[in-house]
């Protein structure tokens, strides 16, 4: 068994995840995994990588599938022993041509970029060794005012999803209720805002202080999870439109990944772009995006 520091990003062959991996070469004294889903791109995208002399390792994972998680798992069981960085990256959006059924697009949404960041976590949190750090990728539409729907239901949303004594479990309703009211087309009625990506990152971030509740009782000590908004970056997903660069966009995540033993905070926190910590419930937000 390999005995080094672990560090993974998903949804890492290109996009922000991808220089949140040229970034942890640099700064992270242990191995780097780039993680895609497509084993192909990943493997070209690691090959261009070490012809730039960054070390860096590749294993298939695709998020959204039960047994790619699974082996994956096993990999870093067998080979190290242990997970000291995961950055939960991998996401899905739709552009705004899409002609999908906004039933369709909120159950794929809600499915990969909640549920399936759920089930990486869920899966790869045993592993986590003392003094390991989660980020998980928000956005700036992952900001709890977003639920904006019809009132007092929208009210109500925000407060179920802001408790202190919120679980995974009513977490993982909540995000079940929104799909299905997307499909009857109810979402409005029912408090939703008109976007299922805004949702899914609702959910990650709602997640995120959730899971810091859950490491703060954990044996293992120092574990920390937080999520960040990345900014506006120019990527694929945003097609191409934004302000910040990719190497902009994975500064932030890559501060969290890197946050020394034994800090205070940020912990469970929503953190902007600039490293500001922001009141996820209320704001101010430092910016637009």
């Amino acid at each position: 068994m390999e005995e080094t520091r672990v560090a993974v990003v998903t949804g890492s062959n290109k996009g922000i995840g991808l220089a949140i991996v040229k970034d942890l070469c640099a700064n992270f004294e242990g191995c780097v995994y780039l993680t895609a889903r497509d084993e192909e791109r990943g493997l070209e995208t690691v090959e261009a990588l070490q012809e730039e002399g960054l070390s860096v390792r590749f294993h298939q994972l695709d998020i959204d599938d039960e047994e790619s998680i699974a082996t994956f798992k096993t990999h870093l069981e067998e080979t190290y022993g242990g997970l000291d960085v995961l950055v939960n990256n991998a996401a899905i959006a739709y552009k705004g041509s899409a002609t999908e059924s906004f039933g369709e697009q909120a159950e794929n949404t809600i499915r990969v970029n909640f549920f399936g960041t759920l089930a990486v976590c869920r899966s790869l949190f045993p592993l986590l060794r003392p003094h390991a750090r989660v980020v998980t990728l928000s956005s700036f539409v992952g900001f709890l005012p977003r639920v904006n729907g019809d009132e007092p239901q929208a009210f109500s949303l925000r407060e179920k999803l802001s408790s202190d004594e919120l679980t995974e479990d009513e977490l993982s309703d909540l995000m079940n209720q929104f799909v299905e009211t997307a499909k009857d087309g109810t979402w409005t009625e029912a408090g939703w805002q008109n976007s299922a990506y805004s949702v899914s990152k609702v959910g990650v971030t709602a997640l995120t202080r959730v899971q810091q509740r859950a490491f703060d009782d954990d044996s293992r000590e120092d574990l920390i999870v937080n999520c960040c908004n990345p900014g506006a970056v120019v990527t694929d997903m945003s097609s191409q439109r934004g302000v910040f660069t990719a190497e902009q966009g994975a500064e932030c995540p890559v501060y969290l990944a890197l946050l020394p033993p034994d800090v205070e905070e940020p912990k469970g926190a929503y953190v902007w772009h600039d490293k500001q910590v922001v009141d996820w419930v209320k704001g101010p937000l430092p910016g637009p995006y």
